[in-house]
């Protein structure tokens, strides 16, 4: 079924746009897929699952069998991957009008990507910081582009731990989760002012998908029991509803960059889609720069602001 809540955006056509959603297979970044292919946009799917991925474009072609959509290989949790997936990317695309930095792992046990960093913000944080920096050729030469970074209600009183962001001096999911995504969320802002600082015309825009019942759910590496995925689907938004902050970031064109979008509803937890107010710990500039300083030195990717 096409999402319909997404009609309130009154999202124009996206013929000859080109769009990179991560984790596009499931959930919000698979809602997220269906509403950009149905506008007429060119849908890359970047997947750590290929098989998982194809059968996801499946779903989209059942829907809309027009749809441009392209699965690639893509795993935030390697950073060998996302160099290869921009490379590959780069070599066959010329230009590139949304990056929508989706995917993420939440509250797994303690775990560590291919390169050391502890899971949550090695995958969701520094994994996205990697690819924006590898794009960002092709992100400023196209006009008009827009960098889309989902973050949570999670980053309210969070921090990020600069003395033990590995985890090795004590290891709790949720806090991780919440730094994680704290991270999204000083990353879309810094971006933003780094380009505007740099008379690039690319946006950076952060947002959040209330609580919305995603597979993101789950029980340790397990999958959340029927009973209780019958009760969150009841209580939480669906993933339609979370997926319009998603797409109104990526295509409202009153927006100038550096806003943060949620839902609109009581404790922004649901609702359709508006400007919302970071909590407080993300407006620390010290940490942002501290932040980018030390992503930039731990993935090795260097942001070129130069026109």
């Amino acid at each position: 079924m096409v999402n319909s809540h997404a009609d309130r955006l009154k999202i124009g056509s996206l013929t000859g746009k080109t769009g990179i959603i991560t984790g596009a297979n499931s959930g919000i970044g698979l809602e997220a897929a269906k509403v950009l292919a149905q506008k007429g946009a060119m849908v890359v799917m970047a997947v750590r699952n290929e098989e998982k991925g194809h059968a996801a474009r499946e779903t989209i072609l059942k829907m809309h069998k027009d749809a441009k959509i392209e699965v690639m290989k893509l795993d935030l949790a390697d950073l060998a991957s996302v160099r290869a997936f921009a490379k590959d990317f780069s070599s066959r695309y010329t230009s590139l009008d949304l990056l929508l930095n989706n995917a993420g792992v939440m509250t797994p046990p303690y775990s560590k990507t291919k390169d050391g960093f502890e899971l949550q913000f090695g995958s969701n944080h520094l994994g996205h910081f990697a690819l924006t920096g590898l794009l960002l050729p092709l992100l400023k030469t196209t006009p008009h582009s827009r960098v889309v970074t989902v973050s949570s209600l999670a980053h309210r009183g969070s921090s990020i731990l600069f003395d033990n962001l590995d985890g090795s001096k004590g290891y709790k999911a949720m806090k991780f989760y919440g730094q994680s995504k704290l991270a999204n969320l000083m990353f879309a802002q810094e971006l933003d002012k780094r380009l505007k600082e740099h008379g690039i015309q690319t946006i950076s825009l952060a947002c959040h998908p209330g609580v919305s019942a995603t597979n993101l759910f789950k029980f340790g590496r397990s999958e959340a029991p029927k009973l209780f995925k019958r009760m969150m689907n009841t209580v939480l938004q669906p993933a339609e509803m979370g997926a319009l902050p998603t797409l109104y970031a990526a295509t409202e064109p009153s927006l100038t960059g550096g806003e943060y979008i949620g839902p609109n509803g009581r404790g922004r937890v649901r609702g359709y889609p508006s400007i919302d107010t970071p909590h407080f710990v993300a407006n620390d500039e010290e940490a942002m720069k501290k932040l980018w300083e030390l992503s930039e030195r731990l993935t090795g990717v260097e942001f070129d602001f130069t026109k």
